[in-house]
């Protein structure tokens, strides 16, 4: 015996949200602001050559084989968007290199001293919860510097 299916009925959707809406969630804010924050520190650390030094081996390298290097982690939210905390690195010293960590400490130590790299390390074991709000003014914020540094460079 055969039973014939009713047919659903398509949703109209509602007149506010018809598709033309896209509401954003932290996690969107969090990719723009990582993508931002990002470029601001690899132009931070641009000499005016267009030209930057890998603060984890030393060599220096064209700009667009710049990466923004952690010392520690993305996932401790408290020092990811931290300028002390991230800096230019190369390619193959962020993605490939395991040891990487230990030139960038030593030369990490040179450019902020002994004394704030304990309070950095201190901060990453923090727990932060970023609000929509704070995500959406950083992303401001690092939008400004980011036009800033381009127009000084000539980038």
């Amino acid at each position: 015996m055969y039973y014939l299916r009713k047919k659903k009925k398509k949703e109209k959707p509602m007149p506010l949200f018809d598709g033309k809406v896209k509401i954003q969630r932290r996690t969107d804010y969090i990719k723009k602001l990582d993508r931002v924050f990002s470029e601001f520190i690899r132009l931070r650390d641009t000499m005016p050559n267009g030209m930057f030094r890998c603060i984890s081996c030393g060599k220096i390298k064209p700009y667009s084989q710049a990466d923004c290097g952690h010392y520690h982690s993305r996932t401790h939210m408290s020092t990811r968007f931290d300028e002390e905390n991230a800096n230019a690195e190369c390619r193959a010293c962020n993605r490939f290199c395991a040891d990487h960590l230990v030139g960038y400490r030593k030369n990490l130590i040179a450019k902020i001293g002994e004394h704030r790299l304990d309070v950095l390390e201190w901060r990453a074991h923090q727990t932060k919860k970023w609000s929509d709000f704070e995500l959406k003014e950083l992303i401001k914020h690092y939008q400004v510097k980011v036009k800033e540094l381009k127009e000084e460079k000539g980038l």
